[in-house]
């Protein structure tokens, strides 16, 4: 990475496995993110230094950027994501976001730092990750929902990593950032469009043609267009197990957005029917928050109630709440089954 980007300000911090974004603003101003955290960085790297960075990255993969083309994504080779905006349209210089994806491996019990162990012998729903291993296990389709940063792709990963290695596994992504670090996983990449205007690859046809590609579980990156439509399709056609990401505020904003979402892709469909397909194919919501110390955490679970509704798993009330909706896979236990530490909430 270093060799790559031959940048003499950025060696230390490419080096730092704790610093997960650094982030160039242009006119000398530069921050990295530790621990969920900005911190202000003095790199030396004058506009001419940057611009040559970001060519350096972009230019074995057919991209460009200058003033035609302002705005520019790919991915490095360890897998980190770079955006670059140049002037005119960033105002005080190019602007560069480096994530890093891998700098530190994270535990899926991290997002719940802040559970409360229920006592030997409680008959309280499970904790967070017995219960978010459940529905990996049981083939719950579940969409991971938050803001930018919150940590979605991180989680994406963890839960990944819960399924069966035995599982053919399709990613499709805009820009690839998953590393599931599995056998048997297909990874499916968007491509935009040349110079001329031709040859770009949008998301929705990588969806359909994943459905050819004999998947057992779908995992779509990011949802954020009428790829939603098919998507929708392949979870009603088999597709058990699938996990994908959205961006949104809660549960309930993120199934008013992947309606929006269907919408875009002008099949036509009334809006009820929308909502049954969401309904019928979508399990659960999964919110991830940023907090204001930076800790990445998921604040939400809820599983889909009724036709529209939401009915929250975690945190639980005084009322202990367990999953409702069927497994999808005969084999696993149902959600009254559930391990959670040294108790089994009894047989269904």
């Amino acid at each position: 990475m270093t060799a790559l980007l031959d940048a003499r300000g950025l060696e230390g911090l490419l080096a730092d496995p704790e610093v997960t974004e650094i982030l160039l603003n242009g006119g000398g101003q530069a921050f990295v993110e530790r621990r969920g955290r900005l911190h202000p960085v003095a790199v030396g790297l004058d506009e001419a230094e940057v611009r040559r960075v970001v060519e350096r990255v972009i230019a074995p993969l057919g991209l460009r950027l200058d003033r035609s083309s302002p705005m520019v994504e790919a991915r490095l080779p360890d897998g980190s994501r770079l955006h670059a905006v140049l002037p005119p349209v960033a105002v005080d210089g190019t602007c560069v976001a480096i994530r890093r994806f891998g700098a530190g491996r994270r535990e899926l019990g991290q997002f719940f730092s802040g559970d409360t162990p229920e006592p030997p012998g409680s008959l309280a729903a499970p904790p967070g990750p017995d219960l978010l291993r459940w529905t990996v296990g049981a083939g719950w389709n579940l969409l991971l929902s938050g803001g930018t940063g919150a940590g979605k792709t991180t989680l994406l990963n963890l839960l990944a990593g819960e399924a069966s290695p035995e599982e053919r596994i399709v990613t499709i992504e805009e820009t690839a950032e998953l590393a599931l670090g599995r056998p048997h996983v297909v990874r499916l990449e968007a491509r935009p469009a040349n110079a001329e205007g031709a040859g770009a690859v949008p998301v929705r046809a990588l969806v359909r043609a994943a459905l050819r590609l004999r998947p057992d579980r779908l995992i779509v990156g990011e949802v954020r267009g009428e790829e939603a439509f098919d998507l929708l399709q392949a979870l009603n056609t088999g597709h058990c197990g699938s996990l994908c990401t959205i961006h949104a505020n809660g549960p309930a904003e993120a199934l008013a957005r992947l309606e929006s979402l269907v919408l875009l892709a002008g099949t036509g469909l009334p809006i009820g029917a929308i909502r049954a397909q969401i309904h019928s194919s979508v399990d659960a919501v999964v919110h991830v928050v940023r907090r204001p110390d930076g800790e990445r955490a998921i604040e939400t679970i809820a599983e889909l109630a009724g036709p529209a509704g939401l009915r929250p798993l975690y945190p639980c009330g005084p009322d202990p709440a367990v999953p409702t909706r069927p497994a999808r896979r005969p084999q696993s236990p149902t959600g009254l089954q559930v391990v959670a530490g040294e108790r089994v909430t009894g047989p269904a």
